[in-house]
């Protein structure tokens, strides 16, 4: 007998699109882009991606808060999931059309293509969407806000203003 279990794809006429990523923290680069593709689906499942082998910074409940936090006008057209396991099967499920990466430069690029082409191969009907940075924000990451932050460093404007007091409170040192 065997544990595996036939893909459900949902039907809906939405165009969906998931974004993943650990979002830890969450970015204005991250914003920049999910409000993008926000002119190209009709929903962005932004899904946090679950890795056993990663120690976050961030509670996954937190950085679910926070996302939502950065997006408090209540757009419904925006949902905060968590995915372990194959990204592109979680889309398939989803009924997503597209999953959606962003790109900050060339070194990001050959990563993400081979990723592309595996999940093109396990399920063909979910695309890679890759969408360029914003200018503004093609040199940051999560992991660099977080060294800026841990040393003390103003990661102001590069962050939603309660993910940067979340940053103050984590790594506040006590005199």
């Amino acid at each position: 007998m065997s544990d595996y279990e036939p893909l459900v794809r949902e039907e809906t006429s939405q165009r969906i699109a998931v974004y993943p990523g650990t979002f830890d923290p969450i970015t204005m680069g991250h914003i920049d882009i999910i409000k993008r593709a926000l002119s190209l689906f009709d929903k962005i499942v932004v899904a946090i991606a679950i890795n056993p082998t990663k120690q976050p910074l961030f509670s996954l409940e937190e950085r679910k808060r926070m996302i939502r936090d950065s997006f408090a006008d209540g757009d419904d057209r925006i949902e905060v999931d968590e995915v372990s396991g194959l990204l592109v099967d979680y889309a398939y499920r989803r009924g997503a059309r597209a999953i959606v990466r962003g790109l900050r430069a060339v070194s990001d690029f050959d990563y993400e293509f081979q990723l592309a082409l595996m999940n093109r191969r396990i399920e063909r009907e979910v695309e890679t969407v890759f969408l360029m940075t914003g200018f503004r924000w093609i040199y940051i990451s999560s992991s660099i806000i977080k060294d800026a932050a841990r040393h003390g460093g103003d990661v102001g404007g590069l962050v939603p203003d309660h993910v940067c007091e979340r940053l103050r409170e984590r790594f506040m040192v006590e005199g």
